[in-house]
């Protein structure tokens, strides 16, 4: 059986339809303004025959659970599209390395069809639109064309389908031409094809009629059947899961581009899970990174996440990602592997980055925000194996010691740096309120608290320094330079030195693109600006957190490359990994609604509403055992409202003044 291009004749109204590294410009700069505007209904879109700042490039990832896809367009100064699609199978292992998996760079160029007799020969660009699918418009002529590109949400196969529209008065025969190649792979363990299918169909299309054809890139094992899969049906799958995750945690504020980045993003987010032989697991992408599982950007990042998005294979991903790590948890407290690769099935423990620190903070976060009891009990022991190796790498200072942290040696650490102390900090204050829900004597959570009390002391007392005029925190003895990660104290809701902290963010670290590594330096990773983000607003800076986090939503979301957070510039060609966007997602909850756990039932909320805003609202959060929605609204100058609800229920009301948390019992 072929692989499917298959030709399908619709009769529809008149009108058009609705629905590697980034070029052009250098990364980060801004040419003159926003390149993309909000859709009409979703997604963004960029209106291609109106720009005069040609030619540009970029490149956006899209993923399903056995193809992922990074689609690399470049439109040249007469408005023609030069399309790279490269597809990645994670199932197939070609070789056992962290990049090898079967993958393969497709030409975009148009299939050959034929308009009337002629060959097709492709019209400049009106409009590119994105909003989980990318969609090309070109300028209508006889024929109006537009093509789709997707992958399947659950076949290894990847999908550019063509629709042409008669936009004449007259007939039009349309011809599609027939391919179907096959090429053969050696894989580590099993054979492999990677196969291109085009079915040719021949149609006469009357005034205003469609029709609709794809080229599909799929990849098998080389000994099952092809199997062609239905082009608008895997599109309308795709779309259906868009919808399916669009609907959970809506976020309504006064500012639609913070809202649509935050309804893309969790796109981003949980198309980013890949079926393996360790079960559903979520993987950063990004070319490189497929079927694994990391403890900073899963475990710490975008498990947290899935906690309040109720999305089912998400909470499956979290659940299997944390237990890849459960038989690595030995009495001889060695230290954990900071990924697992190739179907989890490699780990990765090189050096100790303060991984069981990212692990136990993101799982006592995941535990109680998911409220689920049985799942709490799955990951207590992991959860406290991780504390006690913490607790045996503290040093006569009473900080944490690492080899290194998630930067992983680009920049110096000394032998104890803050960022594997504040995650620490967080994973105690966590356990200390987990315990009780687990049926542990006071004591265990006490200790836990004690225990946490003592680290920020020491935090405070062996990292707290005057750095380059800063009243803030050196990132390890004898750093003399100001650090993206002193912004963690403040996303742990460690204030001592709140106000130094901030103004060190701002005034020195701070970029138009976000927050750079280090004092003079031209790198800038994503993952630090949107804990910054987090961290100011947590702490209270809310006109100046919405202010940044404003700026930095429509570079991300509008600018030269769009719509995602990125992993980072200029390493990795500002790949947009998906944990990134789980941290954005996570700016929102944890930072603009201050929603904190403090229990599997319940949790602290400490809106952060600019000036100007009277109100937002964040639907259908699915958490602490249940489903509710929040709405935060000025009162009184100076004052604010709460209102929780479920089903349109009150669950709790509550005014105070601006900055105070509302304790949320439900």
């Amino acid at each position: 059986m072929r692989p499917a291009l298959f030709v399908a004749l619709l009769v529809l109204p008149h009108g058009p339809a609705t629905g590697s590294p980034p070029g052009g410009a250098a990364p980060g700069a801004d040419p003159g303004g926003d390149r993309w505007r909000l859709g009409d209904r979703a997604g963004v879109e960029w209106n291609v025959a109106t720009d005069a700042r040609l030619p540009h490039e970029d490149h956006v990832e899209m993923s399903g659970l056995r193809a992922s896809m990074v689609v690399t367009y470049r439109v040249d100064a007469e408005r023609r599209i030069h399309i790279r699609d490269l597809a990645v199978f994670p199932g197939f292992i070609v070789k056992y390395d962290y990049r090898g998996y079967l993958m393969r760079e497709f030409p975009g160029d148009a299939p050959a069809f034929y308009v009337d007799g002629r060959p097709f020969e492709e019209p400049a660009v009106g409009r590119i639109a994105f909003d989980g699918v990318l969609r090309v418009d070109y300028e209508p002529g006889r024929v109006a064309v537009s093509r789709r590109l997707f992958p399947s949400p659950d076949k290894p196969a990847v999908f550019d389908l063509w629709e042409v529209r008669n936009a004449s008065a007259s007939p039009v025969e349309l011809a599609v031409g027939e391919l179907l190649r096959s090429d053969p792979v050696h894989g580590a363990d099993a054979n492999y094809a990677i196969e291109t299918g085009i079915r040719g169909s021949r149609s006469v299309l009357a005034a205003g009629e469609r029709a609709v054809f794809w080229v599909e890139h799929s990849g098998r094992q080389a000994d099952a059947p092809s199997a062609g899969a239905d082009g608008e049906a895997e599109l309308r799958a795709r779309t259906d899961l868009i919808a399916t995750l669009g609907a959970r945690l809506e976020l309504r504020t006064p500012d639609p581009d913070i809202d649509r980045e935050f309804g893309m993003a969790k796109v981003r987010t949980a198309e980013s899970i890949f079926a393996t032989r360790s079960g559903l697991v979520h993987s950063p992408g990004g070319v490189r990174f497929y079927g694994g599982v990391w403890a900073n950007d899963q475990a710490e990042y975008a498990h947290p996440f899935f906690a309040y998005l109720g999305y089912g294979p998400a909470n499956e991903a979290a659940l299997n990602g944390y237990r890849l790590y459960m038989p690595y948890m030995t009495p001889e407290f060695h230290r954990v592997p900071y990924s697992f690769e190739m179907d989890g099935a490699h780990p990765i423990a090189s050096v100790d980055r303060g991984d069981a620190a990212m692990y136990a903070n993101g799982a006592g976060l995941y535990a109680l925000a998911l409220g689920d009891e049985g799942v709490a009990r799955t990951l207590w022991p992991a959860i406290q194996w991780c504390l006690e190796y913490c607790a045996r790498r503290t040093t006569p200072d009473g900080v944490v010691a690492s080899d290194t942290d998630e930067m992983e040696g680009r920049l110096p650490t000394g032998t104890a740096n803050l960022s594997t102390s504040a995650l620490a900090y967080g994973a105690l204050v966590s356990a200390s309120r987990l315990a009780g829900e687990m049926g542990e004597p006071e004591c265990v959570g006490r200790r836990y608290a004690d225990r946490a009390a003592a680290l920020r002391a020491a935090i405070e007392s062996h990292f707290g320094a005057d750095v380059e005029g800063y009243h803030t925190y050196r990132y390890y003895a004898g750093c003399a330079g100001l650090r993206h990660w002193i912004c963690l104290p403040l996303a742990m809701g460690i204030d001592e030195r709140r106000e130094g902290t901030t103004r060190a963010l701002l005034e020195r670290l701070w970029s138009p693109d976000g927050l750079r590594v280090e004092d003079g330096s031209n790198s800038y990773w994503d993952r630090a600006t949107l804990y910054a983000l987090r961290g100011l607003l947590i702490s209270g800076a809310a006109e100046e957190g919405v202010a940044r986090l404003r700026q930095y939503t429509r570079r991300r979301l509008l600018g030269e490359h769009a719509p995602y957070p990125v992993e980072a510039h200029p390493e990795g060609g500002e790949a947009q990994l998906a944990a990134e966007s789980a941290l954005y997602c996570r700016v929102i909850i944890e930072g603009l609604f201050g929603i904190r756990p403090l229990g599997l039932r319940q949790f602290a909320c400490a809106p952060r509403l600019p000036a100007g805003w009277d109100r937002m609202s964040l639907g259908d959060i699915h958490a602490f055992g249940t489903v509710f929605s929040v709405e935060a609204r000025a009162a009184a100058p100076g004052r604010i409202r709460l209102e929780v609800t479920r089903a349109g229920a009150a669950l709790f009301s509550g005014e105070g003044a601006a900055g105070d948390s509302f304790t949320v019992r439900l």
